[in-house]
C-alpha cells in the first residue's frame, strides 16, 4: 500500500465526488484564465525572491532548495535517450510514479496534468518541460508509458514520461529517486511504499524547490515557475495586486 507522509487520500460518494470535480474543473477553468492574464507578459511578473518569500509565508507544502540536481539518463517512451543535461535552458518539473500505483501515483499525474494545463496556455508553455520517471521500469515498458499518459491528461507536447533502458540495473530509477530524497519502497506483489513530492528544476539544472503531497495549490507552483522565466526582473518600483491577491479575488 502507497503511503506519504505529507498526505492522505479518501474516498466518498460518487454523488460527492462528482460534485468536488465539477468544483475542482470550475477552479482549474478560473485559475487558468487568471493564469492566462496575470502571465502573459514576462514584464508582470514578480522577482524570484518576492515570490519565495511568498510561498514561505503561505504554502506549508513548499520547500525552497539550491543545489545541483541529481543527473539521470533513461529512455522516453517512444525509446529515444533523454537525459537531464538535455533539458538545460528549460525548467524542469519532476515526479517519480509507478504505473500499477492503485492510488496516489495516478492522482499526483492527474495534478501535475492540471498544472500543465495552466502552463501550456501561457507563453511558459515553451520555457517548461515535465517530466516523470517511473520506479518500475521492468513493467513500465514505452508502451505502458503512452498508455498511462494517455489515461491520465498527460499533453506529450512538452511531457516527457521515463522508463529505465533495457542495459540498466531493475532499481535504477530507484536509485535516482532516492538521489533526490525520495526511497521507494518494492514490497511483494509489485506494490511500493512512497511519498509523493514535486520537484522543480531551474534552466541551469538546480533544484529550486519541491512541493510536497497532494494539498499544495497548483496556482503556487505555477507562479514559482513563472518567477523562475523571469528571474532576472527586479522587484516592481510600484504598488501591484500580488498573483496571490489576483487569483483569491475570484474566489471571494
Amino acid at each position: 500500500m502507497t503511503t506519504s507522509t505529507w498526505t492522505a487520500v479518501s474516498f466518498s460518494s460518487s454523488a460527492g465526488a462528482a460534485q468536488r470535480g465539477g468544483m475542482t474543473f470550475l477552479r482549474s477553468v478560473l485559475l487558468a484564465i487568471a493564469l492566462m492574464t496575470t502571465l502573459i507578459t514576462p514584464v508582470l511578473a514578480h522577482s524570484l525572491d518576492d515570490v519565495d518569500q511568498n510561498l514561505r509565508d503561505n504554502e506549508k507544502y513548499f520547500q525552497p532548495a539550491d543545489s545541483p540536481a541529481p543527473a539521470f539518463a533513461l529512455q522516453d517512451s517512444d525509446g529515444r535517450a533523454v537525459g537531464l543535461a538535455d533539458l538545460r535552458g528549460k525548467i524542469v518539473v519532476l515526479n517519480f510514479i509507478y504505473t500499477s500505483c492503485p492510488d496516489v501515483c495516478p492522482l499526483h499525474t492527474e495534478r501535475i496534468a492540471q498544472i500543465q494545463a495552466m502552463v501550456n496556455q501561457t507563453p511558459m508553455k515553451t520555457m517548461v518541460t515535465f517530466v516523470t520517471i517511473t520506479t518500475d521500469p521492468k513493467r513500465d515498458t514505452p508502451q505502458v508509458l503512452r498508455e498511462y499518459g494517455s489515461a491520465h491528461g498527460v499533453d506529450p507536447v512538452n511531457w516527457i514520461l521515463l522508463t529505465a533502458a533495457s542495459d540498466q540495473p531493475e532499481d535504477n530509477t530507484r536509485r535516482i529517486a532516492e538521489a533526490y530524497g525520495l526511497k521507494f519502497v518494492a514490497e511483494d506483489g509489485g506494490m511500493q511504499m512512497h511519498g509523493i513530492v514535486t520537484h522543480v528544476i531551474d534552466q541551469d539544472g538546480q533544484l529550486r524547490a519541491r512541493f510536497h503531497g497532494l494539498k499544495f495549490e497548483p496556482v503556487n507552483l505555477v507562479t514559482f515557475v513563472n518567477a523562475l522565466t523571469n528571474r532576472t526582473q527586479k522587484p516592481h518600483a510600484h504598488p501591484e495586486p500580488s498573483l496571490w491577491e489576483k487569483v483569491e479575488g475570484l474566489f471571494r
